[in-house]
């Protein structure tokens, strides 16, 4: 948005004649408006344009991470006080692993909802992947590389017959991905058999992917610094390619407080998971992921249209944008990402049964999102989503069980919080169209 600061001209320049010449060659009427970014302004007014912004932003409705990040920290203390075993090294540890795969499948659910679109398959198509990959590795002695590659495409492909169905044939999302929930899941037992459930090896590289951890110090302290030094480098180089073509950027003075802010969060995370056995490799993995995705759809064409036929799909079709392939290729990104979390569970668990892809796991991968901050309404969210949205479930998750709550309440709370997250949505785009900005 741009803010409109008025430049009154008391007379022209050249001493009062305005018989031509150069000086009147592009002559400013009295009265002119000049256009300035307001990002300038606050930054010429150094911190406290940034509170004055960032008070602007919460009354206009623009929250951004802020409700997940005081939720995150509010859950946080309350189970520390209830429970000092909350935050030790080991619980925490758990928590990371436990992030991995239904974070991975709830990473391909923001991308269906940055369309607007929603995805009710993704639970059985993650059981199902596992389910193949359990059944040519363990069954029919496939090698475990070729089994995994097989599994992963699976998923991207039954995402694409959804895409297909939808963005082609004009079948809404709901009705395909909910016939996708029960085919998929049918199919499953299919594969696994008469014998319900197959067990994974406990030396196997599956199952390495939950179950290795990096113990070595220097592991976890060094990701630390590689992740806050690339941070640092990514928004410094930003900053002066912006500066270079003229546009705002953000001083040098900022980027060392967020690279300060990050590199506690990150060494302290080191130091606590340093306690107990070190850096699981599964949260190495899903952070890459994450690290990976955030690129495509922030700095990626193929991120930008997504976003845009999000924001509306007819204006987007005029932009000239391929509506049908990035609807189809979506869905097939969230079947990969559904059959990656699904691997992950199976790994952590050790088997793949009758029961993966059921349950709650398709209400939380939804639920992460949403709480995370990405709209159920398109065009707008973020890949982080599904980190923060899973650390708020997992969190409540773990605290119950360490208070030995029932289930039943557990899913009341967790249906709760996704409530109060998808009202704060609806409010501040609300809030957003009554001050002019949605």
């Amino acid at each position: 948005m741009t803010t409109n600061v008025h430049q009154t001209n008391d007379g022209p320049s050249n001493g009062g004649n305005n018989a031509g010449g150069p000086a009147d060659a592009n002559p400013v009427a009295k009265d002119a408006v000049t256009v300035v970014d307001p990002r300038l302004l606050v930054r010429q007014e150094g911190f406290k344009g940034y509170l004055t912004e960032f008070g602007r932003k919460m009354r206009s409705g623009e929250l951004g991470v802020v409700p997940v990040i005081v939720g995150i920290a509010i859950i946080w203390a309350v189970f520390q006080w209830k429970d000092s075993a909350f935050l030790s090294p080991k619980n925490l540890s758990d928590l990371s692993i436990l992030l991995g795969g239904t974070g991975m499948i709830s990473v391909g659910i923001v991308f269906v909802l940055l369309l607007g679109e929603i995805d009710l398959s993704v639970g059985s198509v993650s059981g199902l992947a596992a389910a193949t990959l359990a059944v040519l590795n363990v069954n029919h002695g496939v090698p475990e590389g070729i089994a995994v590659i097989a599994a992963l495409a699976s998923g991207a492909a039954l995402g694409a017959v959804h895409g297909f169905f939808f963005a082609k044939i004009g079948v809404p999302a709901f009705v395909v991905t909910l016939a996708g929930l029960l085919a998929w899941n049918g199919l499953m037992l299919q594969v696994l058999g008469t014998t319900g459930t197959i067990s994974i090896a406990d030396d196997s590289f599956v199952r390495d992917l939950t179950a290795h951890y990096f113990s070595q110090l220097i592991a976890a302290y060094g990701v630390a610094a590689l992740a806050t030094a690339a941070f640092f480098l990514v928004q410094f180089l930003d900053s002066r390619r912006r500066k270079a073509v003229g546009i705002p950027s953000r001083p040098l003075s900022e980027i060392l407080v967020r690279t300060a802010v990050l590199a506690v969060i990150l060494f302290t995370a080191a130091w606590r998971l340093n306690q107990y056995k070190g850096l699981p490799l599964a949260l190495v993995i899903f952070v890459a992921v994450l690290v990976i995705l955030d690129f495509v759809v922030r700095r990626t064409s193929y991120g930008r249209k997504v976003i845009a036929l999000g924001g509306s799909v007819e204006a987007a079709r005029r932009a000239g944008i391929n509506v049908v392939a990035i609807r189809i290729s979506v869905y097939s990104l969230a079947g990969l990402m559904a059959a990656t979390g699904g691997i992950m569970i199976a790994s952590r668990i050790g088997s793949a049964s009758q029961q993966a892809g059921t349950g709650n796991l398709l209400m939380e991968a939804i639920a992460a999102a949403v709480i995370g901050g990405t709209s159920l309404f398109g065009g707008r969210g973020s890949v982080w989503s599904a980190l923060l949205g899973m650390l708020v479930i997992g969190s409540i998750s773990s605290g119950m069980n360490l208070l030995g709550v029932a289930n039943s309440v557990q899913y009341m709370i967790t249906g709760g919080v996704l409530l109060a997250a998808v009202v704060i949505d609806s409010v501040s785009r609300r809030t957003q169209r009554t001050a002019g900005r949605g």
